[in-house]
């Protein structure tokens, strides 16, 4: 069979009913993915060996595979489909559009309906109503590329050319475009491709756990953000013209920094008139409880990167927040800014965001995650962490980690870490999907970030699922002589 043969013919049953479900033919799927399709963040040779894992249809907090298992989506796409699978009012959204106005360019002094509605809404919800102009992209690399442009432009029309080094976090995450790669600080990305690009400089992360011994979490929060303040010095306050990072580290790990860290942070780009950029490309849209993330963490960015969430997935969308600091500027000193993309604003992807938000809202689902299922969440990771294979658990809102140990102790520095080498996350990883759970696996840190919409009852779901899978990976290390 060759490419174009079409989907139907790769499909062995009759169309899905609630008494006959659709079925695939999965191995054919699988070696025409593997013949055919290079996936992203994956060793090919790793995956050809094995065969791709084949989704064909979603709904609520579920995925199906070809083979017609249930799973449960604990990560939500990619931390994006906030509202959940199959909501039909956005496929309606987006289907008038394209019928209207399938696309147009917002190049050459033109604006199209869905986008300036769009860029009024987000307005409204940002942060204190703070940013009343948004610059749109189709993803959250391109809008930290943005970020990068928009942050040295600006300082070039201020007077300050020098001003041009951007200071991120190790195992932060800002993208895998050359500049957000570079922005970011994933060690693994920067050793393919000579990044970071020069003028990208990178401080530690907030991780308590990480760097916290023998100080209170507040106290090291405020150590944490010191760190800036010393980079800072270090390459001269003259030349360094923003920070960035996630209000709390998303593919890192779920880092989530002690209270005191935000607003420090804040104050020291205060102290040295230095732009704070705010990635809300995973926090955003109420991942956290909040709309934006800085709002729970108690700080007032400059600029706010965003994609993911705005759509929930359904269509690709990201784009940048910029704050008044910012976008006076631009607009009082005139003159081009030559940056953009050829779907900045597409209409069918913000009319997608449109609906997206109101589902948002009429269902009160950010408030529902502060109130209800964030606080839910947090209380069955608690009793998650009293398993024999987890040190310490961590939740913020529905973003949540379980750390595996080969010993725990009495507080978070005192358990006994698994070496690196047995990769024991990757272990539980294959145990999860296995038994019906997507759960991701960042080192030996077990994360997950449900759709927004999930119930407390599919909460215990997810947690009684993941106690499963912890006690099918303890058994399977204890096997092999890994627990101390």
């Amino acid at each position: 069979m060759n490419i174009t043969t079409p989907l139907a013919s790769l499909r062995t049953g009759a169309p899905e009913t609630a008494a006959a479900p659709e079925t695939f033919d999965t191995r054919e799927l699988q070696r025409l993915d593997s013949a055919h399709y290079l996936h992203p963040f994956t060793d090919h040779a790793a995956l050809r060996a094995r065969g791709a894992r084949v989704i064909v249809r979603g709904d609520g907090i579920y995925l199906w595979d070809s083979e017609g298992k249930r799973i449960i989506d604990g990560m939500a796409g990619l931390w994006c489909v906030n509202v959940g699978y199959g909501r039909a009012s956005i496929a309606d959204a987006v289907h008038a559009q394209l019928l209207q106005l399938p696309f147009y360019n917002s190049f050459f002094n033109t604006t199209n309906v869905p986008a300036l509605r769009l860029a009024a809404l987000l307005a409204e919800l940002s942060p204190g109503a703070a940013f009343q102009h948004v610059f749109f992209t189709g993803s959250g690399s391109e809008a930290n590329d943005t970020v990068l442009r928009m942050v040295r432009r600006y300082w070039q029309l201020a007077g300050q050319p020098q001003r041009d080094i951007l200071i991120g976090r190790r195992n932060g995450y800002h993208g895998s475009t050359v500049a957000a790669a570079s922005l970011g600080g994933m060690a693994g990305m920067h050793a393919q491709g000579g990044l970071p690009i020069p003028g990208i400089h990178h401080i530690g992360q907030p991780s308590y756990a990480e760097g916290g011994r023998g100080m209170s979490e507040a106290a090291f929060g405020l150590a944490a953000a010191g760190w800036l303040e010393d980079k800072i010095l270090e390459l001269g306050p003259e030349r360094v013209a923003a920070f960035i990072g996630e209000p709390v580290q998303g593919a890192g790990g779920v880092i989530i920094p002690p209270a005191t860290y935000w607003p420090e942070i804040r104050r020291i780009c205060d102290k040295y008139g230095i732009l704070l950029v705010s990635d809300e490309v995973i926090c955003g849209f109420g991942r956290l409880g909040r709309w934006f993330g800085c709002e729970l963490m108690g700080f007032q960015p400059d600029l706010i990167a965003f994609a993911k969430g705005v759509t929930s997935g359904y269509v690709p969308l990201g784009g940048v927040l910029v704050g008044a600091r910012v976008a006076q500027l631009l607009a009082e000193q005139g003159g081009e800014f030559q940056h953009g993309f050829t779907y900045s604003g597409h209409p069918a992807a913000c009319a997608a965001a449109l609906e997206n938000i109101r589902i948002l809202r009429a269902e009160g689902l950010v408030e529902r995650v502060a109130q209800e299922t964030g606080p839910y969440l947090k209380a069955c990771f608690a009793a998650l962490a009293t398993h024999p294979l987890v040190g310490h658990a961590e939740t913020c809102g529905l973003a949540a980690a379980l750390t595996l140990v080969r010993g725990k102790g009495a507080g978070v520095h005192d358990c006994a870490p698994f070496a690196p080498q047995q990769a024991v996350g990757m272990l539980c990883r294959k145990h999860m999907f296995e038994n019906g759970i997507i759960m991701r696996a960042v080192g030996e840190r077990m994360i997950v970030a449900p759709p927004l919409s999930i119930t407390t009852a599919q909460i215990d779901e997810m947690a009684e699922r993941i106690r499963a899978c912890l006690d099918l990976t303890l058994d399977e290390v204890t096997a092999r002589g890994w627990m101390a």
